[in-house]
């Protein structure tokens, strides 16, 4: 099949039938290439999804964790780095399951934002006697946040009790 434009300048082209009809028959489907061994497309299908999770892993590392490359120069830093990212990614992964269940249609980043306003701050009163109290105090949570909290059955810990510190004792001065 071909044709041609009448004109001062012609065009002309071909249709290659056989690639159109491989084209049509790979429409919808992955190709994948691998160096694996393995003879059996489902555990190869499986191990493509499971690089997949891992890619997403990285992803929200980078992203909703806030999680930026860190250059480390002891081995035993790197292990603990790789470890707090990863425990972060647990807590991400479970909070999006939760959410998933019990508040649909919040994502774990609008939810950490949300968590995020609640502020502890600590309140430091002298007292006449040259001490110090220390009042450790966690913000009230906006109503939104409440109804999260709600949903996820969760509670804020409760006010940690007041702390008096004793001044250290003066040294006496030097002769």
């Amino acid at each position: 099949m071909g044709g041609v434009l009448a004109g001062a300048e012609a065009f002309t082209y071909r249709l290659d039938r056989d690639k159109l009809r491989q084209a049509r028959r790979r429409e919808g489907r992955y190709l994948l290439r691998t160096n694996l061994t393995e003879q059996d497309p489902a555990k190869l299908w499986t191990y493509y999804l499971q690089l997949v999770a891992v890619e997403e892993a990285f992803k929200n590392l980078k992203g909703d964790l806030a999680m930026r490359p860190i250059f480390h120069q002891h081995e035993v830093r790197i292990e603990a780095h790789i470890f707090i990212a990863f425990l972060a990614y647990c807590l991400h992964v479970t909070l999006k399951r939760r959410l998933a269940a019990l508040a649909p249609g919040l994502t774990p980043r609008s939810a950490l934002e949300k968590f995020s306003a609640v502020q502890m701050i600590d309140v430091l009163v002298p007292t006449t006697d040259g001490r110090e109290l220390q009042l450790t105090r966690t913000t009230q949570p906006e109503p939104d946040l409440k109804l999260l909290l709600a949903k996820l059955k969760l509670e804020l810990p409760a006010q940690p009790p007041p702390k008096i510190t004793v001044p250290a004792s003066p040294t006496p001065p030097l002769l």
